[in-house]
């Protein structure tokens, strides 16, 4: 295919406006296929950060939760009844729901911020910045704060290291307390959740007042060394009601990923995205292929009457295609980098270049040239001989 791509690329080059028009439509097309993938996996990522961190084999849910955000109650026996299977190391409750948290530096302004409480008598998470603190969680409204979480909750990271201490108000339903920051974890923002806190379970009974004593949202399961995780789990669902689900650490990964992708917009807004930054690529390189194609039609005609076969101007007309995939895509996966960071910065969601997307998008810039290609060359159609004599 490359034997003679010289003169696929002296056409290119010849028309230098038209070569960056082209070139301009393909890191367009890259760009906005990069961004939409892009933010499509930082918002799967966000949204299971939480999951990732739960030192867990495998979790009771309600069977009307739908995600994170939206987790209902169940009664906390049911973890009750999974600790007395010789198998579970330990078992411990995790709340969660949303609270009013007051900006220390605006005293008028409120956020939402996701509470999260958990029975602190075990290690619920792996994260050892947690783990060390969890001694000054048992005392009356202290807490530790997601240095991730978005400016808006106020200065609490800087003010935190300068005075190892950082009081607000926090509640609900009218009903506020003191919250004392004693420490900071990183969790991250979400599409659903823009900070975190953290807390002991009687804490979080006392901020999030409406909740039920004896309620939780998600029954954590530590096994035991060596269990067969897939045989626990089923012996389990076989013992309790239907009131409750039995998931593994990663089914309840996918439990949230799927709601982002098939139960909300979210997930056919960004594949519509995709969709058309590819139409918006094939377009600009068709017609700038087939413009090509028909200007150089005596050009082919003469070829051909010379002896060259149809396919030899169909590999010009493809090396053509292939070589502003190239060089569009390189671009494009600069641009990105950069477009990138500056998403990362103002969302703080994990946005970021992964090879696997970056050989997908190629791929993807490839097959949408060639496709232009592949259009264009009916044009060759026309390139008769007969026509020039």
């Amino acid at each position: 295919m490359f034997q003679r791509l010289p003169v696929a690329w002296l056409q290119l080059k010849h028309q230098k406006l038209r070569l960056a028009i082209a070139l301009s439509g393909v890191i367009f097309a890259v760009v906005i296929v990069f961004m939409q993938f892009g933010i499509r996996d930082a918002l799967f990522d966000s949204a299971v950060r939480f999951h990732e961190s739960l030192n867990g084999d495998c979790v009771l849910i309600s069977p009307r939760s739908t995600s994170l955000i939206a987790m209902d109650a169940f009664t906390e026996r049911r973890l009750g009844q999974a600790m007395a299977f010789p198998e579970v190391d330990f078992v411990t409750p995790i709340y969660l729901g949303f609270a009013q948290w007051k900006n220390p530096e605006s005293l008028n302004y409120w956020r939402n911020i996701l509470v999260i409480g958990f029975d602190t008598r075990y290690p619920a998470f792996i994260s050892p910045e947690i783990n060390d603190k969890i001694p000054d969680l048992n005392l009356s409204g202290r807490i530790l704060f997601d240095r991730e979480s978005r400016e808006e909750f106020g200065p609490i990271v800087s003010d935190f290291q300068k005075n190892q201490e950082v009081i607000t108000e926090i509640g609900s339903e009218g009903s506020n307390t003191k919250a004392h920051v004693v420490g900071l974890f990183s969790l991250g923002t979400s599409f659903g959740s823009d900070g975190n806190i953290l807390t002991s379970h009687l804490n979080f009974l006392r901020i999030v007042n409406t909740r039920n004593k004896g309620f939780i949202n998600v029954g954590l399961i530590k096994l035991k060394p060596g269990c067969d995780v897939k045989a626990f789990m089923a012996k389990l669902q076989s013992h309790l009601p239907s009131d409750v689900r039995v998931l593994s650490k990663a089914d309840y990964i996918n439990f949230d990923k799927d709601y982002w992708q098939s139960s909300t917009a979210i997930g056919f807004i960004f594949s519509l995205g995709v969709f058309l930054g590819i139409v918006v690529g094939i377009v600009v390189v068709y017609q700038i292929l087939y413009t090509n194609v028909s200007e150089h039609l005596p050009e082919y005609a003469t070829l051909k009457a010379l002896g060259y076969r149809h396919r030899y101007l169909l590999k010009i007309v493809f090396q053509q295609a292939f070589l502003i995939a190239v060089l569009g895509y390189f671009p494009g996966f600069l641009i990105t980098i950069v477009q990138y960071e500056i998403t990362r910065q103002a969302t703080l969601l994990p946005i970021g270049m992964t090879t696997e997307r970056a050989v997908v998008v190629f791929v993807s810039t490839l097959a949408m040239c060639l496709i232009s290609g592949a259009t264009a060359v009916r044009k060759l159609q026309d390139a008769d001989p007969a026509d020039i004599f």
